[in-house]
């Protein structure tokens, strides 16, 4: 998907944070060849120009629809299911994980670009050694959506 005002280098830069939004610049610089500083520099123009916002690549510039969902996670070992929360994290898609009180122990805010890419995620999260459950919550609409107070 080419996005109006940025070249190609760019946009493989985008799509490799799209992947991975943690990739070291000196990886990313390896992989649309170029030197690290200047990737961090593409980087840096991205974000004020507000293709990259809070570390969540958004195409265009600007907010567009995506796919979200709600999964809560029941651990097999509640207490010591540190390997699960490892897990998640790896997940570009996971934006959020709250630790819970009551039936389940977790819950996983995913959002994706495609129902498709959902469903992955629900597979490979329910397919985590020491998740014994998940009940799967598809987003219908927001009505709020704030960033938290700084």
């Amino acid at each position: 998907m080419e996005r109006a005002g940025l070249d190609g280098i760019d946009q493989s830069i985008l799509a490799e944070l799209t992947k991975n939004a943690r990739v070291p610049h000196a990886v990313l610089a390896s992989k649309v060849m170029l030197s690290r500083n200047a990737v961090r520099q593409r980087i840096e123009r991205m974000e004020r120009q507000g293709y990259i916002q809070g570390y969540t690549v958004v195409a265009g510039g600007e907010n567009q629809d995506s796919v979200s969902a709600f999964l809560m996670v029941y651990r097999k070992d509640r207490m010591r299911g540190a390997d699960v929360l490892s897990a998640l994290r790896a997940i570009p898609e996971v934006v959020l994980c709250d630790v819970l009180s009551g039936d389940f122990d977790l819950m996983v805010r995913v959002e994706a670009r495609t129902l498709g890419r959902v469903q992955e995620i629900w597979e490979e999260i329910a397919a985590i050694p020491g998740v014994a459950d998940t009940v799967t919550a598809m987003t219908l609409s927001n009505v709020i959506r704030r960033r938290p107070a700084q």
